[in-house]
């Protein structure tokens, strides 16, 4: 916790609309959780070596701030925390902000993913990757969106019932980006 955490007027809250700014603990966080799913702050703190009151705080600062949220689970005193799951009508500066920070820790996930691959087990020393481009329009790019979720649906619990999770599973990144191609600036030109 910094000087800043603690000594916080306690008349004044954070809010939402204020920029969360950049902190150890948080960022540990935050690849944490892109790289489990959902954790509480006991297991955040267990894998990380914080307390687990500091990652409690720093998970309740993140939630407030809308980068993660509570994740589903089945009652009782564990409070597991995940990503915030995006919605289709979330838009906006603080959507906007939470893209560019999946984006953010996708791309240093892959960059960890390239620079420890030949340490890994040999039977994970492989990846699947693959990009095309297909001429479609809004609404069937929004089919093969659902397509993809879809295809995914059947892991989903994995994330929080680990008893669910086969022996051998890990966690593996699943990246889908679809957006339009536009034209470049020059190509615009020399169609003048």
């Amino acid at each position: 916790m910094t000087d800043e955490d603690v000594n916080i007027p306690h008349d004044r809250t954070r809010g939402a609309d204020e920029e969360l700014r950049e902190h150890e603990v948080r960022t540990a966080l935050l690849d944490l959780l892109a790289e489990v799913g959902a954790v509480t702050a006991t297991e955040a703190a267990s894998r990380l070596g914080y307390s687990s009151g500091l990652c409690s705080f720093h998970l309740r600062q993140l939630a407030r701030h809308g980068h993660i949220e509570e994740a589903p689970h089945s009652g009782g005193r564990a409070r597991p925390w995940r990503l915030r799951q995006r919605t289709p009508a979330a838009d906006g500066p603080p959507a906007e902000q939470f893209g560019d920070l999946a984006r953010g820790l996708e791309d240093e996930s892959w960059q960890r993913w390239l620079t420890q691959r030949d340490g890994a087990p040999p039977e994970w020393r492989h990846d699947e990757a693959f990009s095309a481009v297909a001429y479609l329009t809004p609404e069937e790019m929004s089919r093969v969106a659902d397509v993809v979720r879809r295809a995914l649906a059947p892991y989903e619990d994995r994330e929080l019932r680990p008893l669910a999770r086969p022996d051998g599973a890990r966690p593996v990144a699943l990246i889908t980006r679809l957006f339009p191609l536009l034209p470049h600036p020059a190509d615009d030109a020399d169609q003048d």
